[in-house]
């Protein structure tokens, strides 16, 4: 099992919040998807490791941006 944090901007209400796991969840791999409102951290289980370029693109297109991790 493998998993990866991404920090979401943009999202203000359950409805993003579903939208982005229901982008990210459909990823192939993807195994489960957690996402907290107030920071805004995705957190995304897996059970190899998932191209973070995939999980951006998921979450883009759910309507979001991926902030670049230092």
């Amino acid at each position: 099992m493998t998993t990866a944090t991404y920090t979401v901007t943009g999202m203000t209400c359950s409805h993003c919040v579903a939208s982005v796991k229901e982008e990210v969840g459909g990823v192939p791999g993807v195994s489960g998807v957690e996402v907290d409102l107030a920071t805004g951290l995705v957190t995304v289980d897996s059970d190899a490791p998932v191209d973070a370029t995939v999980i951006r693109a998921a979450v883009q297109e759910a309507g979001y941006d991926v902030v670049d991790q230092p």
